[in-house]
């Protein structure tokens, strides 16, 4: 089969479109031939030399140890283990592969059944493949590490990214005030989304502005911790979903410091791939009350183009990759 294969960490150059084996189906598993993939962060935070979010965390010590790039994907069931019994050939699936090895910008994958669920009726697969991992960070954020409530006032600093797009829809359904915060040219879109409030972040500081929030999700855009932490009500909230390295060490050394007093809680959230949770999202998204948000579909074969265009930082949404009828790799010479 056709996969995006890297040997070794470094920037998008070093990842290639080669034929590689077709994976081998485990009793436990289905095989899923993937139509569609998506990229996140994740990805290139796992393709880079970054000891401290992949070496240490068991991703490789030399070289990275799944070859395969991707963990969210759509695809189609083509075979189930002898002791898989949620799912049948033909069944349409979407999942998170990241606690299984990656793997999702492939022709085939083999993923355990909790890894997966049933593809939203309504969503293409490209569209399914572009929600698993962003959806159920905004998700776990809001609800679990955010105990988000009805009437609060949340604001999401980076709403136009892949997880921001899904926490302002998020919030909305759990009955939030809603402040988006983005750049000029997604302003627009971030109101479609059912923002109360749009903040463009180059004409306007919200941590300058003296409005509180009970809730701020920081899905993307640095701000320092007490600037965060000024800008959250008495008993507010503030959960770091991603970002910069610079905002990932701020989030796990300094917020438990900065939670010790004033009475607000400050931290990060780290999505846990899981079933329920993608059930959850799917019944969503086939009540109509969200949709993902793509910028751009690449092929295959320009998985390394479109990690380059995510790391730009500039993506609308998400970036998917469509896997079906992927361009044959040079031969070798």
């Amino acid at each position: 089969m056709k996969a995006i294969v890297t040997e070794q960490y470094g920037p998008p150059d070093v990842l290639k479109l080669a034929e590689v084996e077709k994976p081998v189906l485990k009793a436990n598993e289905v095989l899923i031939r993937v139509r569609a993939a998506s990229l996140n962060a994740f990805d290139w935070h796992m393709l880079l030399p970054d000891p401290f979010m992949v070496r240490l965390m068991g991703g490789g010590l030399l070289k990275p140890k799944n070859r395969i790039l991707g963990t969210d994907m759509a695809g189609r069931v083509e075979a189930v283990g002898g002791k898989a019994t949620q799912f049948k050939t033909g069944d349409e699936v979407y999942g998170d592969l990241a606690r299984w090895g990656c793997g999702a910008c492939a022709e085939y994958v083999c993923a355990p059944e909790e890894a997966l669920a049933l593809k939203p009726r309504n969503m293409t697969f490209e569209q399914a493949a572009a929600v698993p991992m962003a959806a159920l960070t905004a998700l776990q954020g809001l609800r679990d590490k955010g105990h988000i409530q009805k009437g609060q006032k949340v604001l999401v600093n980076g709403a136009s990214g892949g997880v921001g797009t899904f926490a302002v829809q998020l919030a909305k359904f759990f009955g939030a005030e809603v402040t988006a915060v983005c750049s000029t040219g997604n302003v627009d879109m971030a109101r479609s989304l059912g923002a109360d409030h749009v903040i463009d972040y180059s004409k306007e500081d919200f941590t300058k502005s003296g409005q509180q929030y009970d809730l701020i999700l920081a899905a993307n855009g640095f701000h320092p911790l007490a600037d965060y932490k000024r800008a959250l009500a008495p008993g507010g909230a503030y959960v770091m979903t991603g970002g910069s390295i610079r905002q990932i060490f701020q989030a796990m050394l300094l917020a438990p410091w900065y939670s010790m007093t004033g009475g607000k809680k400050m931290g990060g959230i780290t999505a846990h791939a899981n079933q329920k949770d993608l059930v959850f999202v799917k019944e969503l998204m086939e009540a109509g009350k969200m949709v993902p948000v793509i910028d751009r579909v690449y092929p295959l074969a320009e998985v390394p183009e479109a990690l380059r265009y995510l790391l730009a930082g500039h993506a609308r949404g998400k970036v998917v990759i469509k896997v079906e009828g992927a361009e044959s790799p040079p031969s070798a010479t």
